[in-house]
C-alpha cells in the first residue's frame, strides 16, 4: 500500500525500504477539457543539486535534450508530447547506488511547453502526481497528488529526493512558479540561452 503524502510532508524512503536502491519516478496529469488551440506538451525533469541548491554542472539537469546523467544514476525515459492515455506520462529512472556524492537532492519538476505563445498553464492541468515505484518489486511506494492549487503558473516543483544522515528521503513540495522552464533553470543554477 503506497504512503500518500500532503503538501510539505516528507517521508523515509530507504530507511523503511532496506534495500532499495533502484527507483521509478512516474510523472502524471490530465489536460482538462477545452480546447486552447494547441496540444498541451508536460515535460518532467530532474535538477541533481548540491549542497548549495544549485546544479553543479549542466550535464547534472535531466531533461528530454539530455536524457541520461554521465553516472547513470539519473535516467529521463523519453518525452511524452500529448498525455494521451492513462498511468504515468513520464518517467525518470534512479539508481540511487550510482547518485554521486556531492550531490545532496534531486528535485522533480514539471514544466508547461512553450506555455506562453500557447497561452497555457496550470490551472488548466488535473489530477497531475508523482509516484514513486521500486522498480525491481514494481511496487508503488509513495504517492503524493498535487490537487488544484495552481491558476496562472507554468512550471511547478513536483517533489525532492534528499540525502539525509545517508538515508534518502522524499519531500512533497507542490510549488509552482511562473516562467516556465527557464525560472527553474535560474533557480537551479543552470544557465538558459
Amino acid at each position: 500500500m503506497p504512503i500518500n503524502l500532503s503538501k510539505g510532508q516528507k517521508v523515509d524512503l530507504t530507511k523503511t525500504n532496506p534495500g532499495l536502491k533502484k527507483v521509478i519516478v512516474g510523472l502524471g496529469w490530465d489536460v482538462n477539457a477545452f480546447d486552447s488551440g494547441a496540444d498541451f506538451d508536460l515535460d518532467a525533469a530532474a535538477f541533481m543539486v548540491g549542497s548549495n541548491g544549485k546544479c553543479p554542472t549542466e550535464k547534472d539537469f535531466i531533461f528530454y535534450g539530455n536524457l541520461k546523467h554521465p553516472s547513470e544514476s539519473v535516467e529521463h525515459m523519453g518525452d511524452n508530447l500529448t498525455g494521451e492515455g492513462d498511468g504515468d506520462d513520464e518517467q525518470i529512472k534512479i539508481d540511487l547506488s550510482k547518485v554521486p556524492a556531492n550531490i545532496e537532492k534531486i528535485a522533480f519538476t514539471v514544466t508547461i511547453y512553450d506555455a506562453e505563445s500557447r497561452r497555457q498553464n496550470f490551472g488548466q492541468v488535473s489530477n497531475a502526481y508523482i509516484r514513486i515505484v521500486d522498480e525491481v518489486t514494481n511496487t508503488e511506494i509513495i504517492r503524493f497528488d498535487l490537487g488544484e492549487d495552481f491558476s496562472i503558473e507554468t512550471a511547478v516543483v513536483v517533489g525532492e529526493l534528499y540525502k539525509h544522515n545517508g538515508e534518502w528521503k522524499f519531500n512533497a513540495i507542490g510549488s509552482g512558479f511562473g516562467g516556465g522552464l527557464a525560472a527553474l533553470c535560474n533557480h537551479y543554477g543552470i544557465e538558459v540561452a
